[in-house]
């Protein structure tokens, strides 16, 4: 306690030597540095803790719900964001419950999200059915097919369901999806308002997929629709072993023209099967893409982030998906950027944070945390300032003298386990020290003139040493190259070895000669060395 009341007696006396602007400028540095300090300790309570987010994902069985699940765990892996992924009944439902502020992360059809979009704006100001959140488009997954499967083999157009049973539930995106379709092809009745078909899961709120194929399978039903990826499981197992057959569902340019999020799609021939191919041929039908969106009120870093990893990572998310799910392990390499014209595809506006990503060419961990680090820089510098004020105030109280700078100059001419950059630095720090000395009269000029003198003296016996040390280190260099490139040279004559384990031998040689570079024990003239002798020994053993 009495240090600290002599430290503080001792500043307070050297602050009110200062003229008023300093005075203005060292309460601010402190006002300053503590504001920030506390800025940095909010960042790093974020930082650690993390945010937790809730991802509508549709039903267990789908791919878009595997492939959350996927990015789920890879998303935890390299951050601290934690992800709750939520089963439910589609694309309706996951919109309806981001809108309501219930989740932060949904998938979503396009074209099912599109017709969403339509009637946002208009509900943000009506106060019956208020939005508490507003979706943004992050990624597009991948690209949903409609898919019709039929029994009749006199089905082979889809106007041709006029009057038939189809296995569809009426919740979620893939009915309205249907709906759409139906209503092109003309099939409503005189009313407008219904189709001209029957569907196995009107007025059935729990009637799901399972239940659909069940129906398909019993014949209750003639056909069945999905909204699905290629090699879905289900519908290859109706077409395989149900005696399903896929019709073609034409006219998608023409379905475009109102509904923008559809795209024209091809199901190749022989995707469910090789042999006797199924389907006999390539056949036309719409795609829409699957979206990964988030709310409008999810921080823009976090987005940042996420889709950071999401697209860094697909190899990894490949991996986390489970080996009973193999038909939708591909569809991780389908993860794209949605296209910038949004209102043209029909898809919602893309999420700050996303665009923050995409428009960076290769992220890197200074671009992605550029206003944290610019922050601790700031800091950093504001710490330097006060330790030069700080080196100030010690220099008033001390007075040193011109032996003290002398004696520290001549004790930086011997190494004292330093290296040279670091004594020039020393050598430097005691010349600034000396000359303001100088300035404030605490030695006189003769003195200085000594201490020069000093100076001068030190600083050539140090360019001196560094010269030394730069010829040794090029010299083990040359050495160190000299030894690679006969141990290159050596291969070339060993004729007891195969060309492959020779080729693998060159290359090892070439990764500890890079590492080397790397770490700076060659130099890039000895590697450019080397690299010569590498492609001419390697020339050589494919030769041979």
């Amino acid at each position: 306690m009495a240090a600290l009341k002599i430290s503080t007696t001792k500043f307070l006396a050297f602050f009110r030597t200062l003229d008023p602007l300093s005075k203005f400028i060292f309460i601010s540095l402190g006002f300053t540095s503590i504001s920030l300090a506390l800025l940095i300790i909010s960042n790093i309570v974020i930082r650690v803790t993390g945010p937790e987010l809730i991802l509508a994902a549709g039903d267990k069985e789908g791919e878009s719900y595997i492939i959350s699940e996927a990015i789920k765990k890879v998303v935890e892996q390299k951050s601290n964001i934690k992800i709750k992924v939520e089963p439910t009944g589609g694309t309706a439902e996951n919109i309806q419950k981001l809108e309501q502020g219930e989740v932060a992360l949904a998938t979503a059809q396009a074209d099912v999200l599109a017709e969403e979009m339509d009637v946002i704006s208009p509900r943000k100001y009506n106060s019956q059915q208020p939005i508490k959140a507003a979706p943004q488009t992050v990624a597009v997954l991948y690209k949903d097919l409609f898919q019709l499967v039929v029994r009749d083999a006199n089905i082979k157009q889809f106007v041709q369901l006029k009057g038939k049973n189809i296995a569809l539930p009426t919740q979620g995106g893939q009915y309205k999806s249907f709906q759409k379709v139906a209503e092109h092809y003309g099939l409503v009745r005189e009313d407008k308002k219904t189709l001209d078909l029957t569907v196995t899961g009107a007025n059935n709120g729990s009637y799901n997929d399972s239940q659909a194929e069940q129906d398909f399978q019993l014949g209750i039903a003639d056909a069945l629709f999905r909204v699905r990826a290629l090699g879905n499981r289900g519908i290859s197992t109706l077409v395989q072993e149900k005696d399903g057959r896929l019709v073609a569902i034409a006219q998608a340019e023409a379905m475009k023209v109102k509904h923008p999020a559809f795209e024209r799609a091809i199901i190749p021939e022989g995707t469910y099967r090789g042999a006797q191919p199924v389907p006999e041929r390539d056949l036309s039908t719409v795609a829409v893409s699957r979206l990964l969106v988030a709310s409008d009120k999810v921080d823009k870093g976090v987005i940042q982030e996420i889709t950071s990893i999401i697209f860094e990572n697909r190899q990894e998310i490949a991996k986390a998906i489970s080996n009973q799910h193999p038909e939708v392990k591909p569809l991780v390499a389908s993860i794209s950027q949605p296209s910038s014209n949004t209102s043209a595809s029909g898809i919602p506006p893309i999420h700050p944070g996303a665009i923050a990503y995409y428009d960076q060419d290769k992220p890197s961990f200074i671009q992605q945390n550029a206003d944290f680090l610019a922050l601790i820089l700031t800091v950093i510098l504001l710490i330097v300032s006060w330790i030069r004020q700080f080196r100030l105030w010690v220099a008033n109280s001390r007075k040193e003298n011109a032996d003290t700078y002398i004696n520290a100059a001549i004790n930086l001419m011997t190494g004292q386990r330093q290296n040279l950059d670091s004594r020039q630095l020393a050598l430097d720090i005691v010349f600034t020290d000396a000359a303001s000395a100088l300035v404030k009269e605490r030695i006189s000029q003769e003195s200085f003139r000594t201490f020069n003198e000093a100076y001068k003296t030190t600083r050539e016996a140090i360019e001196r040493e560094r010269q030394l040390e730069q010829q040794k280190i090029e010299q083990e260099q040359k050495v160190l190259s000299a030894d690679y490139i006969n141990e290159v040279v050596t291969l070339l004559q060993t004729s007891k070895h195969n060309k492959d384990l020779l080729l693998q031998q060159l290359d090892r040689v070439l990764q500890k000669v890079a590492k080397d570079l790397i770490d700076k024990k060659i130099s890039q003239e000895s590697f450019r060395t080397f690299i010569e002798a590498y492609k001419t020994t390697r020339d050589a053993i494919e030769r041979n």
